[in-house]
């Protein structure tokens, strides 16, 4: 199984990314996608999920209404569209998917498979 991240950057604050998370080894119709972040000196953090055969999707408080998670099960890609970036968003971003119900996918205890990261870097 293979998740690779892509679309990291540097950007001022107030603009906007886009993350790729291309998957692949297995059909991930009963796993939940989603996308943590880890700032320096900081504990990787739950973002952004989302079950991918019904769409259903969760945030962190710190992101709702920032960020945008979805997938094209045709690519077996997950997105995650970052707005409105904010420095404190400056993170290594990594794309994580859990076998079962999308609440899996927000504990990074129950992550079942990681992707290598992709540093978000917002300039003040």
């Amino acid at each position: 199984v293979q998740l690779q991240a892509s679309g990291g950057g540097l950007v001022q604050a107030g603009g906007s990314l886009r993350l790729s998370c291309a998957a692949s080894g297995r059909t991930f119709s009963s796993y939940g996608m989603g996308w943590f972040r880890q700032a320096p000196g900081k504990e990787r953090e739950f973002v952004s999920a989302i079950s991918w055969s019904v769409g259903s999707t969760r945030y962190a408080d710190s992101v709702k209404g920032r960020f945008t998670i979805s997938r094209d099960s045709a690519k077996n890609t997950v997105y995650l569209q970052m707005n409105s970036l904010k420095p404190e968003d400056t993170a290594v971003y990594y794309c994580a998917a859990s076998l079962g119900t999308i609440g899996r996918v927000t504990d990074s205890s129950q992550v079942n498979y990681w992707g290598k990261g992709t540093l978000v870097t917002v300039s003040s």
